[in-house]
């Protein structure tokens, strides 16, 4: 019986208040005169600019006092986006999955954007998830060495991405400039392709604030960005089948559908003195399948070739990806789920599965 793998300690998202500037905390006239020269940073700069879209910035910038050079633009999500549950959930379960595949390098991620920009971190992931050596050095301290360094990794990143059709919504200046949307964007990607164990929230999208330096001044603009959209979307699935009509335009007619699976399902668990009620938990640990596939077959499927009483996530996708191995070998195709979608209670990916049953052995006995 293989074992879970290690999973890594959750990172603390405790954060750094940003210090005040003196003169910010004397405020007053004296804060006002000063207004400009103490406006030296991007961050501060957008929360000004963002007060009046599509118009010059309230605070009159000197050129020499900003980071960014004239007609140059820079993007940031907007603070309000940024407390978004569905946003925080995203990148929780994008660091959470992280610091999972990295627990035996010891690396614990905490920031996202602070934690990746460099390709030290994206490296090692990489690696880990392709199973491949990346030709680049392993510590780099100056700003040429870490943008050669990113560059070498996301080059061997499109090459895996590309002949798939993924969108490459980012490039080395974005992740090294520490574009949080270009970052969110990389590892989307990256865990849909590598099918990665964890569920995504769908339909996750932010609002991203234009800022462009134009004679001296900011100028902002808001657009909209997409960082998740359906998983099944994600993965490149775009066919539809009967499943996606049915759930779409004919949910009347899914209660009969699950009675129909449901009766077919306890014909044969009832000889185990089994019966299944609601197809989407009961079917999430894999046990019912991995039963259901030896009855339907006529075998005795040995105890020690699954998890028995499942406690983890990890062993409930271990026993419904061997459920789905049974498949195979009965000559049923690979089913159009993945095993994380089924313990994850996707009842859409349930029903693909159990119907893939039906079809064959409706009339088994």
């Amino acid at each position: 019986m293989s074992s879970a793998p290690p999973r890594s300690p959750t990172p603390r998202a405790a954060r750094m208040k940003k210090d005040e500037s003196f003169l910010g905390k004397l405020g007053g006239t004296l804060a006002r005169k000063k207004r400009a020269r103490e406006v030296s940073d991007l961050q501060e700069e957008g929360r000004s600019a963002i007060n009046s879209p599509m118009s010059a910035a309230s605070v009159d910038v000197h050129p020499e006092d900003t980071q960014l050079e004239e007609n140059e633009e820079r993007t940031m999500i907007d603070p309000t986006s940024r407390e978004d549950p569905k946003f925080k959930e995203l990148v929780k379960v994008l660091l959470d999955w992280i610091n999972d595949v990295l627990v035996e390098e010891r690396i614990i991620v905490k920031q996202l954007e602070e934690d990746l920009y460099d390709g030290q971190v994206l490296q090692k992931l990489l690696e880990k998830l392709a199973d491949r050596k990346l030709d680049v050095a392993e510590v780099t301290q100056s700003e040429i060495g870490q943008r050669q360094k990113l560059q070498t990794v996301l080059e061997a990143v499109h090459d895996l991405l590309r002949p798939h059709g993924w969108a490459l919504r980012w490039n080395v200046d974005s992740i090294h400039g520490k574009n949080l949307v270009s970052i969110i964007h990389l590892l989307v990607s990256l865990a849909m392709h590598f099918q990665a164990p964890i569920r995504l929230p769908e339909h996750v999208s932010v609002q991203v604030v234009v800022v462009r330096k134009r004679e001296g001044l900011l100028h902002s603009s808001h657009v909209s960005e997409e960082l998740t959209t359906t998983t099944e979307m994600m993965m490149g699935r775009f066919e539809r089948d009967a499943f996606d009509t049915l759930f779409d335009h004919a949910p009347d007619k899914l209660t009969v559908v699950k009675k129909s699976l449901i009766t077919f399902v306890n014909k044969h668990l009832n000889k185990l003195n089994l019966e299944v009620t609601e197809l989407e938990s009961q079917f999430a640990d894999g046990v019912y399948l991995i039963l259901l596939m030896g009855l339907l077959e006529d075998y005795f499927v040995p105890l020690h070739n699954f998890y028995l009483t499942p406690e983890s996530f990890d062993q409930k996708v271990h026993n419904v990806a061997f459920a789905f191995e049974l498949m195979l070998d009965g000559g049923l195709k690979k089913p159009k789920a993945r095993p994380e979608d089924v313990v994850n209670l996707d009842l859409k990916s349930t029903l693909r599965v159990l119907y893939n049953l039906f079809t064959k052995y409706k009339n088994v006995e």
